[in-house]
């Protein structure tokens, strides 16, 4: 028998199939690959394990940076009762007096708190705010239109004013007839004679309750001065003692103080104070001036 040779027969290996992605213009495209599969195959290096190839990414556009506007100052001239904190305070400059003092170090000196007056003082722009407080209230206060509340207020409060007195015209104008003659009537209007007079004295009677009649009245005058108000009688008994009967109605002094109605004149001769008198006389002795048909 031959000799066994050492010889080992060739081994078939299995080709193992895979994906391999080639990137051709931003498109991935799937290729196959073949590789060689050794026993107790290995697993595949990162750097062939499928991979997605990106678009590439369009280039940037550079931006351009506007240079930066060179910070404006302006100048203050240093008034007498001025310092730094009141500048700073009036100006709106940030940092107060501190940063107004940095800026202008060289100017004022090693002590912020002497400055004097005419001392030029520079302020940037850009330290100061956007307008000092007190401006900046004044302009609000401007642009601030009427509180809407206050203004509704007040309109209410001149409704509420001015109502009432329509009310009571409008009122006036609708009241019925029975109410409107309720009201007070005017005074009323008496001739200046002998009609005038009674009727002017009966009316004045009817507010003390005193009694008489139109005719009651007329009758007694006729007789006692035939309507003469200045009459006189300087011949009777009463005359004879000094007391002479006066006016319309003959009354003498002492009865025309005693029975005088008030409201009426004081004068004898007045020709309605004359006529209440003698009636209010007549009412206590006899009843009423109706009842006199005589000298009395």
């Amino acid at each position: 028998m031959p000799a066994h040779g050492k010889h080992r027969r060739p081994r078939r290996r299995p080709v193992s199939r895979g994906l391999a992605f080639a990137g051709t213009g931003g498109v991935a495209l799937a290729l196959p690959l073949v590789v060689p599969a050794a026993a107790g195959a290995a697993p595949l290096p990162e750097s062939a394990a499928p991979a997605a190839v990106a678009a590439p990414a369009a280039p940037a556009t550079a931006v351009t940076k506007a240079p930066a506007a060179p910070t404006a100052t302006r100048a203050y001239t240093v008034v007498k009762g001025d310092s730094l904190s009141l500048i700073a305070h009036r100006k709106g400059i940030q940092g107060g007096w501190k940063s107004l003092y940095q800026a202008n170090r060289t100017t004022v000196g090693d002590n912020p708190s002497l400055i004097h007056p005419g001392l030029e003082l520079t302020i940037r722009r850009d330290s100061a705010k956007a307008a000092p407080a007190p401006e900046r209230a004044a302009r609000k206060s401007a642009a601030k239109p009427a509180s809407t509340g206050s203004a509704e207020r007040a309109s209410r409060s001149s409704a509420r004013a001015a109502t009432p007195a329509v009310q009571t015209r409008a009122q006036a104008q609708t009241r019925p007839a029975a109410v409107q003659a309720a009201a007070p009537a005017a005074a009323p209007q008496y001739a200046d004679n002998l009609d005038g007079w009674i009727r002017e004295s009966l009316d004045v009677m009817a507010r003390y309750g005193i009694p008489g009649s139109y005719d009651g009245i007329l009758r007694n005058v006729l007789r006692e001065s035939s309507g003469n108000p200045r009459a006189v009688n300087l011949w009777d008994s009463n005359a004879a003692k000094g007391t002479p009967s006066k006016g319309l109605l003959q009354v003498i002094d002492p009865t025309f103080s005693a029975y005088h109605v008030p409201g009426t004149s004081l004068d004898p001769y007045d020709p309605v104070a004359n006529i209440t008198a003698a009636c209010n006389y007549a009412a206590d002795r006899y009843g009423s001036i109706d009842n006199v048909n005589g000298a009395y």
